[in-house]
C-alpha cells in the first residue's frame, strides 16, 4: 500500500511516497505498557549502520526499550539497510518470528521510522510515536539567538529536518500546533507588544487573533481546532479567556485578582486546566470550556504546579513543579492525586500516543530539547537547532 505527505512550508515543499511490502506480521502483546517505573524490554539490532541505525536506537529508547546482546535480549532484531530498510524481529521466548517487512519509497531515515513503529506495535500492541498521519510525527519550539530574538522552528520529533516556519526577527514564543492541521499559534512582538498570532503552514501567512492593551500569552487550540484558550490581561486581571479559532467570539472564563497562566485542554474538549493560585498557593484548576466553577486537581506535595498538558488518552496531566530554584517534569492522574517526579526540565508536550514527552532541559544557562519515555524514565536529547531551544510542543 502507498502512504503520500504533503507538507508546506513557507520555505519549503517536501513531497513523498513511502510503500511498504510485509512478508510476514504477526502482532502479539506480552508487556504492561503503561506502568510507572517499569523495566525497559531488551532488545538486540543486528545489520544495520549509520543513520539507519541511529534513528532505530533512538525510536525504541523512549519508547521503552533497552539494548542488549542478543543472548540477554528477548526481542532480536535483525536486516540491512543496503539500497533499502528490510527488517525482521524474532521473539526469543516464544521461538518465532513476529515482524518480517520491507519498506521502500522514502529517504532511509523515513523508512527507518516506520520500522521503529511497527516494532513498537509488533511488540507492545501500540501505536509508535514516530509516524503521525503519514508523516514523521513534528514539533514545534522555540529556537532563541544570543541577543533574545528567535523564530519558530519545525522539526521531526527526534530534532531531524528542523526549518524555520517565523522570519520575525524579534521576540518569541509558545508555539501550539493546532491538532490535525499543518498551523501553529504562537506568541510575537512583531508590534512591539505581546501579542498572538495564527500561522497556516500551507500558505505562510500569519495573521494576529489577539491585539488586545496588555499582554496576550499562551495560546491552547481545543482538540478539534475550533477555539482557542488564551491568557489575557486586557481588563487590568490576568484571566482565562476561550474564543473562536479566529480569535472572535471572545468570552472570559475567569476573574480573580491570582494571575491565571498555561492552559491546555482535556482531550474531548470539556475542560481547560491551567494553573493559579488559591490561597495564596500556585495549584492546578480546571474550568468548563463554555464556563463554570473552577476544581482543584490535587497535585500532592509537589510545589508550584505549572505548565500543565494533559496527555491525548485523558489519563495524564503532565506539569512542572518547583523545589528551590529547579523545575522538574511531574505526571499525575488526571482527575489529581500523587505525582510522580520523572526528570529535570520545563515545558513538558505529550506525544500524540500518550506515552512519550517532549520537553526543555536548561544545562549551563542554555536550553536543549530532550525526548522522555514516561514509563521507564529513559531520556534522550535533540540536538540544538540554535543557542537556546525550549518551548516544545509535539503535533497531535
Amino acid at each position: 500500500m502507498k502512504y503520500f505527505l504533503k507538507i508546506c512550508l513557507p520555505v519549503f515543499l517536501v513531497v513523498f511516497a513511502l510503500n511498504f511490502s510485509s512478508a510476514q506480521n504477526e502482532i502479539t502483546i506480552s508487556h504492561d505498557i503503561n506502568v510507572i517505573g517499569q523495566k525497559p524490554i531488551p532488545v538486540s539490532l543486528d545489520g544495520f549502520s549509520g543513520e539507519v541505525a541511529s534513528v532505530l536506537k533512538f525510536d525504541l529508547y523512549v519508547q521503552g526499550f533497552s539494548f542488549v546482546s542478543p543472548d540477554a535480549a528477548q526481542y532480536q532484531i535483525s536486516g540491512s539497510n543496503s539500497g533499502n530498510v528490510t527488517g525482521r524481529v524474532s521473539d526469543k521466548f516464544a521461538k518465532r518470528e513476529i515482524l518480517s517487512r520491507s519498506y521502500t519509497g522514502a529517504s532511509l531515515r523515513r523508512q527507518a521510522h516506520a520500522f521503529a513503529d511497527d516494532i513498537v506495535l509488533a511488540v507492545t500492541g501500540k501505536k509508535g510515536i514516530a509516524q503521525l498521519r503519514g508523516s514523521t510525527s513534528k514539533i514545534a519550539f522555540k529556537a532563541q539567538s544570543e541577543n533574545g530574538d528567535g523564530e519558530i522552528f519545525v522539526s521531526d520529533f527526534d530534532g531531524g529536518n528542523p526549518q524555520a516556519v517565523t522570519h520575525e526577527k524579534t521576540i518569541v514564543s509558545a508555539p501550539a500546533w493546532v491538532p490535525g492541521r499543518l498551523a501553529i499559534y504562537y506568541n510575537s512582538y512583531r508590534f512591539g507588544n505581546p501579542d498572538i498570532f495564527y500561522n497556516d503552514f500551507s500558505t505562510g501567512a500569519a495573521r494576529a487573533i489577539a491585539r488586545y492593551g496588555g499582554s496576550n500569552i499562551s495560546p491552547a487550540p481545543s482538540p478539534d481546532g475550533s477555539k482557542v484558550a488564551m491568557i489575557l490581561d486586557k481588563d487590568g486581571w490576568v484571566d482565562l479567556y476561550v474564543a473562536d479559532a479566529d480569535g472572535g467570539n471572545l468570552k472570559r472564563l475567569t476573574k480573580s485578582p491570582e494571575d491565571e497562566s498555561s492552559p491546555c485542554w482535556s482531550p474531548d474538549g470539556k475542560w481547560i486546566c491551567f494553573a493559579t493560585k488559591i490561597a495564596e498557593r500556585r495549584v492546578l484548576a480546571k474550568i468548563p470550556a463554555d464556563g463554570g466553577a473552577i476544581q482543584v486537581i490535587h497535585t500532592v506535595g509537589t510545589p508550584s504546579p505549572t505548565e500543565p498538558d494533559w496527555s491525548p488518552d485523558g489519563k495524564w496531566i503532565a506539569f512542572c513543579c518547583q523545589f528551590g530554584g529547579e523545575f522538574d517534569i511531574c505526571i499525575v492522574p488526571a482527575e489529581g492525586g500523587t505525582p510522580v517526579i520523572l526528570t529535570p526540565g520545563e515545558h513538558p508536550s505529550w506525544s500524540p500516543n500518550s506515552r512519550t514527552l517532549v520537553f526543555a532541559k536548561r544545562a549551563n544557562w542554555r536550553y536543549t530539547l530532550s525526548v522522555l519515555d514516561v514509563f521507564t524514565k529513559q531520556v534522550k536529547d535533540i540536538g540544538r537547532s540554535s543557542g537556546n531551544d525550549s518551548q516544545p510542543s509535539w503535533a497531535k
